[in-house]
């Protein structure tokens, strides 16, 4: 999770998903055991995590968010040259789950923007601070 001025993401120079004005840039990976409760945690913590201006959360601020799905951050480089994603959900596991963080979220009262599951996808974000928060559940 960043912090973030602004931020979008494009697939095909088509814009699919963008922050309005500064929130929240979420880097979600879903690894094999992750499922409803994880999901639930997460989207708790990014709503209520007091990493913004004042200390305030995104419901406190009611900052957008922009979630994009990345399998590459469970890369597994402990031997060799060549990334591992074993530990990487495989994507018919992933999209409900990131699909269903994005709903949570919402629930939380946020705007949700999103990027495309699966696809080739520019990311774009000015960090503000820089600030990068690592969350698990």
């Amino acid at each position: 999770m960043q912090r973030a001025l602004s931020g979008r993401v494009t697939v095909e120079g088509e814009e699919v998903g963008a922050l309005d004005g500064p929130g929240l840039v979420v880097l979600a990976g879903v690894t094999h055991t992750d499922g409803p409760e994880q999901v639930a945690t997460i989207a708790k913590k990014i709503a209520h995590l007091r990493i913004l201006k004042d200390e305030k959360s995104a419901v406190d601020l009611a900052v957008g968010v922009l979630l994009i799905s990345q399998f590459t951050l469970y890369a597994d480089t402990a031997k060799g040259r060549r990334p591992s994603w074993n530990q990487a959900a495989p994507g018919p596991v992933a999209e409900p789950l990131v699909q269903a963080l994005a709903d949570a979220l919402r629930g939380h009262g946020l705007k949700v923007a999103t990027g495309r599951f699966g696809a080739d996808m520019q990311v774009e974000l000015v960090n503000d601070g820089p600030v990068t928060i690592l969350l698990e559940a």
